[in-house]
């Protein structure tokens, strides 16, 4: 037993199990179509089911992080049956072709599952790699992007034929493949669940609560409240134009969509793992921030000024959405490592999960936006000025607003 009591096996490895598992959430794009076809339903009412569950896991994490701070066995177990039932529930609900049923398992229960799957291995990540915290939720949160990159082309297989018009030639076999996916995920996030620990001398110090004083009392934190705004414009940014991305491609006349994706994924991971262990070198962790937004505002700008869309001046093109997916990744897992400087690490799982909450509501805005301003414009580049004018003002609440100051952590009051 005492072989596997190290960092690598108490929380590396169970974060990657638990982290491979449920950002698997993000190839819904693979199935939506097949799921709309099946049942029978317009694609974009099926398509609010992964808004809900990108909801939901940002609101579970924002409220289950006081669970995760007492016990993180409870929360991984209750992560891998919330996540395992969900998926296995969005098969029957297929099966039964109830639109109702697949957004209560997958948008609401497999949500829950993602959210607090997200959180419960962050903070025993960041004990024991205290020396290089980014470098250890790059780690877990590079396995959340990644599970896209694995888990597609093992869809793909399971989905079996296409149809010349893309239909399956085996319906049945969308379904099943739910069920198959609840039994493999169950097993890998089970057996991340029971690897979890924490370090042996690791000591919980309750946090003093004042009469009255609750968990949303955060929100009065003006630092907290920068972080909030930094990271809510961030994810929206992103996913105004990553969900544009297939659509964007192919209004340049760039044909080789699947290299692009994968590639675009590959930065997205490499930017979770890339820009938080850069963060460990840096004296305020606040500053990779600052890199993140100025190389998404300078590749946009590039675009704008070249007019790389209507140029259909595709590397430029290509260029700006590899940016934009690296600092997209890199903004998550660079996110608990700064809170713990600002606030410690003594009640991080409630902090952290609490500014997850921007994520819920950034996963219903950034897709709604750049489709609203491509529907009302008919411009992808009216997306890029919009864009281009969040994420600056993203890099002044970063350079102004969270600028380290002496003794921040001691200065600071926060709920446990």
């Amino acid at each position: 037993m005492n072989n596997i009591e190290n960092k690598w096996m108490r929380a590396a490895v169970p974060a990657l199990l638990i982290h491979c598992s449920i950002g698997t959430v993000y190839c819904w794009s693979l199935l939506k179509g097949g799921i709309a076809e099946y049942i029978g339903r317009p694609k974009g009412e099926v398509e609010w089911a992964f808004s809900i569950a990108i909801f939901f896991l940002g609101m579970s994490a924002a409220f289950a992080g006081r669970v995760v701070e007492k016990d993180i066995h409870k929360s991984s177990l209750i992560a891998a049956v919330c996540f395992a039932a969900g998926m296995a529930g969005t098969g029957f609900f297929i099966q039964q072709k109830s639109l109702i049923g697949i957004f209560l398992t997958y948008g609401v229960l497999m949500g829950i599952g993602c959210g607090i799957g997200y959180l419960s291995p962050v903070k025993t990540l960041m004990l024991w790699f205290k020396n290089n915290k980014g470098l250890a939720t790059g780690i877990a949160v590079a396995g959340f992007g990644l599970a896209k990159v694995i888990a597609s082309p093992i869809i793909e297989m399971l989905l079996g034929a296409t149809n010349a018009d893309g239909t399956l030639v085996d319906p049945t076999r969308l379904y099943k493949l739910f069920y198959i996916l609840a039994v493999v995920y169950f097993l890998m996030m089970f057996l991340g669940h029971l690897l979890l620990k924490k370090p042996s001398d690791w000591v919980e110090v309750p946090v003093q609560k004042k009469r009255g004083e609750n968990i949303l009392d955060i929100f009065k934190n003006k630092t907290f409240i920068g972080i909030w705004l930094m990271f809510f414009i961030n994810i929206t940014c992103g996913l105004a134009l990553i969900s544009q991305e297939k659509d964007l491609l192919h209004f340049i006349g760039f044909g080789a969509v699947g290299v692009i994706s994968s590639l675009t994924a590959l930065f997205n991971a490499s930017g979770r793992l890339g820009f938080a262990s850069f963060g460990d070198r840096l004296k305020d962790r606040n500053t990779i921030y600052i890199w993140i937004f100025g190389l998404s505002i300078a590749a946009t700008a590039m675009t704008l000024l070249a007019n790389g869309i209507n140029n259909a001046i595709a590397p430029l093109v290509i260029i700006t959405l590899c940016v934009i997916n690296a600092g997209y990744g890199g903004g998550f897992s660079s996110l608990p490592p700064l809170l713990a400087d600002r606030f410690g690490m003594n009640s991080i799982s409630t902090i952290h999960g609490l500014a997850l909450s921007a994520w819920a509501f950034a996963g219903l805005s950034g897709n709604q936006l750049s489709a609203f301003i491509i529907a009302k414009t008919d411009s992808y580049n009216n997306v890029l000025y919009v864009v281009l004018a969040l994420y600056t003002v993203a890099l002044l609440i970063s350079a102004f607003l969270l600028r380290k100051k002496p003794d921040d952590v001691n200065k600071t009051r926060h709920p446990a």
